[in-house]
């Protein structure tokens, strides 16, 4: 599906990724990345007293391999525009394995940005995040434009699909 046309993509199609394993070595890395040393990721002593009896994986963690498992086809995705109603619904432990279930949700001829919704699940299939992501697609050359202002990036649709999607 992720190196399909625009044109071919169609509303209800569906992707399962492969798994990836959360390590102590992935949290205490995005902890250093970001500087979210809360003490629910980074501390073995005190997450064993926190309600989740132990350290979890941060939300924008399991959120950001989410987007690294989906497989994105550089020939055909130029972007992500916006991820919107992002919900962690469980905590990933170390040694959960997450995958992301995707089903295009829309798709928009007008700008070229797809939606997809993202279900984040772990090893037993149970869902832990979700979220909605509006992606940039490339399209054929020559692909319709409704406003003839964009017409120099009709090709690309990219310019069109950051500046015509409202915020």
């Amino acid at each position: 599906m992720f190196s399909s046309p625009f044109e071919a993509l169609e509303v209800g199609t569906r992707h399962v990724s492969r798994g990836r394993t959360i390590t102590e070595a992935d949290v205490v890395g995005f902890a250093a990345l970001t500087g979210d040393h809360h003490p629910q990721h980074t501390d073995a002593a005190w997450a064993a007293e926190s309600p989740f009896g132990e350290r979890i994986a941060h939300g924008m963690l399991v959120l950001s391999y989410a987007a690294g498992l989906v497989p994105l086809d550089p020939e055909r995705v130029l972007a992500l525009r916006r991820v919107r109603d992002a919900v962690f619904k469980r905590p990933v432990h170390l040694g959960d394995t997450i995958c992301v279930e995707t089903r295009i949700a829309a798709t928009d001829p007008a700008t070229g940005v797809v939606t997809c919704a993202w279900l984040v699940r772990n090893q037993a299939d149970r869902l832990v995040a979700r979220a909605t992501v509006d992606i940039v697609w490339k399209r054929e050359p020559g692909a319709a434009v409704e406003d003839d202002d964009l017409a120099p990036v009709e090709a690309s649709g990219l310019v069109h699909a950051f500046s015509s999607v409202p915020l």
